[in-house]
């Protein structure tokens, strides 16, 4: 009679565990469930918003920018720097004013050397959105 007991005990412990486990994959399925409808919307959320266009330009347009920053640093400077009085590339050319026993050092050079940059990068910009016809993209409906 006690064996018999045991046995039901454990019958009994099986079946609650199946239950429980049962409840646990009903569970989990009902999260991914819910993830899934997330991801559904943020990949919906993302084709409609055209966010994966706006990432492409940001990388596109951060290394453009690198390649304009070099090649004023590398060519432009430099024969600025020639055509400029005094010694040294565009860059590092800069004069100082001095009031009294005090001193102001204005880097010229480095400025128009960062405008130079901005005005190819802003030029490319213009022409590579006309040349692929991007501004007739937006046009409102």
């Amino acid at each position: 009679m006690a064996d018999t007991s045991k046995t039901e005990a454990r019958k009994i412990r099986a079946q609650k565990a199946a239950q429980a486990r049962e409840k646990a994959r009903a569970k989990a399925k009902k999260v991914n469930k819910g993830a899934k409808s997330q991801l559904e919307g943020f990949t919906d959320f993302m084709r409609r918003q055209g966010v994966i266009g706006l990432a492409i330009g940001l990388v596109l347009g951060v290394q453009v920018k690198a390649v304009v920053d070099q090649i004023v640093a590398s060519f432009i400077n430099p024969i600025l720097g020639l055509v400029l009085p005094g010694s040294g590339s565009l860059a590092e050319k800069s004069f100082a004013l001095t009031v009294g026993s005090k001193q102001a050092v204005f880097s010229y050079g480095a400025f128009i050397s960062v405008m130079i940059s901005f005005m190819t990068v802003a030029f490319l910009v213009y022409f590579g959105v006309k040349a692929l016809k991007l501004d007739k993209l937006d046009k409102k409906q």
